[in-house]
């Protein structure tokens, strides 16, 4: 299957990051990707954390976020993971939700993500999603043209009991890994989530300076099961493409079942 992983630099006008995600949806698809998926945050990127919840929509009314993703879905007749976006909760936040569309249009998976991203450099720069965000509840795996396929968002990455959980063969993890983590733990994470679950990972990243300020790492990813990097974009807009080989996943979980050989 091949399959393509979008990297943007998301602004904070929504109107603008849908277009540019439209092309390069567009793109990928003409490249011949039947599997396309976006980096998180990728229709915002706000001056504040608040700005989520000026955009956010749920799923009983869908928005201009949720059509588009549909839209471009059934017209490329491709599999389209939505990076995040915001769904209003009932405790007055939003969760960060990934959203999938099949070939057809259909609503195949949607994952609201577990674990919420703080830190604090004590230089200056700190985050808290909680402040805005829902954390969600449950762990989230389907089925996607015959790949068991399980869903996570950024800062999961750093919590390998949820992949257990899944028992993923095609691990996604839609990004916005700020510069300071990234250039520390990004690859590091990536390649170990693929290596411990002899996993295909496919990491879309927002990856630039952003109009707010905040400086994502990018260096979105592809990742097999050995620990290979396949494709890679630095920095910037773009895409990285490859071919998901079921034969080679089979070839590594045979030659090195550690899976089969689990204790604890």
């Amino acid at each position: 299957m091949k399959v393509a992983a979008l990297q943007l630099v998301s602004t904070p006008r929504a109107a603008d990051n849908l277009a540019r995600a439209a092309h390069w949806v567009g793109e990928a698809a003409a490249a011949g990707a039947q599997f396309v998926a976006l980096p998180e945050y990728f229709c915002l990127m706000g001056q504040n954390d608040e700005d989520k919840l000026g955009i956010a929509e749920t799923l009983d009314t869908p928005g201009v976020i949720q059509h588009t993703l549909q839209n471009l879905a059934r017209g490329h007749g491709i599999w389209l993971l939505g990076g995040t976006l915001p769904l209003r909760a009932a405790s007055g936040k939003v969760t960060n939700t990934s959203l999938v569309y099949g070939p057809d249009g259909h609503l195949a998976a949607r994952y609201d993500k577990i674990h919420l991203f703080s830190f604090n450099s004590g230089l200056g720069e700190s985050y808290d999603e909680g402040r805005v965000q829902q954390a969600g509840q449950q762990p989230v795996a389907f089925d996607l043209a015959g790949w068991r396929t399980g869903l996570s968002i950024c800062y999961d990455l750093r919590f390998p009991e949820l992949y257990r959980a899944l028992a993923p063969e095609l691990i996604c993890a839609p990004s916005a890994f700020t510069h300071t983590t990234g250039k520390a733990h990004w690859e590091l994470l990536l390649r170990a989530r693929a290596v411990e679950n002899l996993a295909y990972v496919v990491a879309p990243a927002q990856g630039g300076t952003h109009e707010n300020g905040r400086k994502t790492w990018g260096h979105t990813m592809i990742v097999d099961p050995w620990g290979e990097v396949l494709a890679e974009v630095a920095e910037g807009e773009g895409m990285a493409v490859a071919v998901l080989e079921r034969r080679r996943l089979e070839a590594v979980r045979k030659a090195l079942p550690c899976l089969q050989h689990r204790r604890l």
